[in-house]
């Protein structure tokens, strides 16, 4: 099931990165009413997606559509060229730096999140809004006796064993320029007894399982928690930021100068914890992400105190 799913989406990819055609039914269809916005593929862009549109719809006289299953950040950056969409939701400091715009990483978040501002702005006509408040970063897991076991609580404490330990990670991780495996190993000095290249959303149950000591997984997947796995500290500071940061396109943003401020209401409002709590919810509970997003900004009466 999961690698015909990610066969289709590999060939929706193609298509819409060959053909640079309209996505079907929405640039084109869509009322002068109704902002488009793009969620993504997983859960956490899911709810982020939600989010902002419930925000739009709550302070405004706005319809809005979520776009979801767009499975990379170049197809998601390709439906705001385009025009499909005009708010994109879930984009990270990080991954738009060296994805997007092809420049190196910066380690620095602030410095990443005025980067990337200066460019999209630039190049593309579009502003990066206030952040969440969340990294979702690259870490390493262990489960809690492999911790126990060999005293675990930094990835440089796994130098002492690593030659012992067998390590499950992100297909993509291993041949990745600068924050790679070859970055780390210069930068960390040390490598795993094996390294098993994987798709990202099997490395938790293979770790929880016991098929694998280590993994490298994301700091905000709800299946942390799930698994009660620990988080070991990347305290080399190895892996650059990856801030989640909400896009608007300079446009939309001038037809309607009140949204920036409304969707920037969500700004600094999300700590990691939190969100590997919304993601439980949808990935383990199988809440769907709207319900989440919904039940999230009913809680915290949409912000409405906040300017």
């Amino acid at each position: 099931m999961i690698k015909r799913m990610l066969t289709g989406m590999t060939i929706l990819s193609l298509t819409l990165l060959l053909s640079a055609c309209s996505f079907p039914g929405l640039a084109s269809n869509k009322s002068d009413n109704t902002i488009a916005i793009t969620g993504g593929i997983t859960s956490e862009s899911q709810i982020l997606g939600s989010m902002v549109a419930e925000m739009i719809q709550h302070y405004t006289d706005k319809e809005t559509t979520v776009i979801n299953n767009l499975a990379t950040t170049t197809i998601n950056h390709q439906a705001m060229i385009n025009g499909d969409a005009e708010i994109s939701a879930a984009r990270y400091t990080g991954t738009d730096l060296t994805t997007t715009l092809g420049l190196d990483p910066l380690k620095d978040p602030t410095q990443a999140l005025e980067k990337v501002s200066k460019e999209f702005k630039t190049r593309y006509d579009q502003t990066w809004l206030k952040p969440y408040g969340f990294d979702n970063t690259y870490v390493f897991l262990v489960r809690k006796d492999t911790a126990e076991k060999y005293n675990l609580k930094t990835v440089s404490d796994l130098k002492k064993v690593a030659d012992q330990l067998s390590a499950g990670v992100d297909t993509s991780w291993i041949t990745r320029k600068g924050d790679g495996y070859e970055g780390f190993q210069k930068d960390y000095g040390f490598s795993f007894k094996t390294i098993l290249p994987m798709q990202i959303g099997l490395v938790y149950d293979a770790v929880a399982a016991g098929k694998m000591d280590v993994v490298l997984g994301y700091s905000t997947d709800g299946r942390i928690a799930s698994y009660d796995l620990v988080m070991l500290e990347d305290d080399r500071k190895f892996f650059p930021p990856y801030d989640a940061v909400p896009i608007i396109s300079d446009a939309l943003a001038a037809e309607m100068p009140e949204l920036p401020d409304i969707i920037n209401k969500l700004g600094g409002k999300i700590s990691t914890e939190e969100m590997q709590k919304l993601n439980y919810e949808a990935d383990n509970n199988l809440v769907e992400p709207s319900v989440v997003a919904k039940k999230f900004l009913e809680e915290h009466d949409y912000f409405e105190g906040d300017k």
